[in-house]
């Protein structure tokens, strides 16, 4: 199954996802909690940074072969 994000809420009891979504048997979640109140201004940045994640990350993402790189850092150790 691949990465999703799905938002959610605590009851007080339990984790309440906010819309439907089908999972595995025993899928492995991983639970960010935020602060209680966002300002609108941090909301806008975690969109902002969950969409450059997204787009960084994503499955089209251009692969770049050494063929591609102009000139050679002389100080990278891995080479």
């Amino acid at each position: 199954m691949d990465n999703m994000r799905i938002p959610a809420h605590f009851d007080g009891n339990q984790i309440i996802l906010d819309e439907p979504v089908e999972l595995d048997q025993d899928a492995k979640l991983l639970i960010t909690v935020l602060p209680k109140e966002l300002t609108d201004d941090h909301e806008a940045w975690i969109r902002l940074s969950q969409q450059g994640l997204a787009n960084a990350y994503s499955d089209d993402e251009v692969e770049y072969t050494l063929d591609s790189i102009k000139e050679f850092n002389p100080d990278y150790e891995g080479r």
